[in-house]
């Protein structure tokens, strides 16, 4: 079976996979008035479901997972989803974000489990700044859970979507916390939506003066690795952590895109901010039905677009990030 490129020669060894489109957080620039599930939608993915898919996409030479939401920890089988993930052969490295809410409680058994990584939302380190953005009371939950998370020896990476007027002036704030937090901090930039217009409007800033600032303080850029995300991730001898920003309006940003989308129902989406996704969840229903399914994955692969077209204002179908995992 062929492996996963598409016409721009682009290699895709990363999948993120929703599990749920439910999050237990009103964040302003995604779900400022909580869920708005459709009760007629489908359950999400089972277990035997999630299996099948795995293996197809390894099969078609993906390495790593990563478990995604909404708020994944939301589901009671979160564990044994990672669990059997990390058992498919050819996967090297599953991964998880989530707001961290539930990752104090949860870490010791995502570890055991399997999982190497996790991505945690923490988009301010004052509390109440914290409590504006998420209509949570206060982020001390979000930071327990990274403690935790680095406990038990997982690789944590901090995003914190970077919105003016609310976090744009945190850069010292989070400068101190990785003095001696070996985590990454990732500032990415407010995307628009189907739902956020008005916000994005008022809300967005460009990264490029705050990676110019560290620059200019002797940070260095560090190199990307085949399965990595798009973050350009920034290193310092005197720090024990990282700072990194992921710039979607950056020309060329499209260019080393390595990841497939997976809805929680089952549906494969190309890009993030591309139109529609097409449903693949009736070739999920049996091991049997793998080849199909790795042959329906490739022929729409072969119709991937070069860019998203964010630049023109054109965010594609996708309502809300907690709709894809980001």
């Amino acid at each position: 079976m062929a492996s996963l490129v598409d016409s721009y020669q682009r290699k895709f060894r990363y999948l993120r996979l929703s599990i749920t489109d439910s999050c237990n957080f009103r964040c302003s620039y995604c779900l400022p008035n909580g869920n708005c599930i459709d009760p007629a939608l489908d359950r999400p993915l089972n277990l035997d479901e999630i299996i099948n898919l795995t293996t197809a996409f390894a099969g078609l030479g993906v390495e790593k997972v990563r478990i995604t939401g909404g708020e994944p920890t939301l589901r009671r089988d979160v564990v044994d989803i990672i669990s059997a993930i990390s058992a498919v052969k050819g996967i090297d490295q599953v991964a998880i974000s989530t707001n961290g809410y539930r990752l104090a409680q949860l870490a010791p058994r995502l570890a055991a489990a399997g999982c190497k990584a996790a991505n945690i939302s923490l988009d301010s380190l004052n509390p109440e700044k914290f409590a504006i953005v998420t209509g949570q009371k206060t982020n001390q939950a979000v930071l327990d859970g990274i403690d935790a998370a680095l406990a038990e020896g997982l690789k944590v990476k901090v995003n914190a979507v970077l919105m003016k007027g609310i976090n744009d002036e945190e850069m010292q704030n989070f400068l101190e916390y990785v003095k001696y937090a070996p985590v990454t901090i990732r500032f990415i930039e407010l995307m628009r939506t189907g739902d956020n217009k008005a916000y994005f409007e008022k809300h967005h800033v460009r990264a490029d003066v705050l990676s110019q600032e560290l620059i200019d303080q002797g940070w260095n850029l560090i190199p990307r690795n085949r399965v990595g995300g798009p973050a350009e991730e920034y290193a310092h001898p005197d720090y024990k952590g990282r700072l990194g920003f992921i710039t979607p309006y950056a020309k060329n940003f499209c260019d080393g895109c390595n990841r497939l989308r997976i809805s929680c129902r089952g549906e494969l989406k190309l890009c993030l901010f591309g139109d529609g996704q097409e449903s693949v969840r009736h070739l999920l229903q049996n091991p049997s039905q793998m080849e199909e399914l790795q042959l329906t994955i490739l022929q729409r692969l072969s119709t991937k677009k070069i860019s998203h077209f964010l630049k023109d204002d054109n965010f594609g179908t996708t309502p809300q990030l907690a709709s894809i995992g980001g």
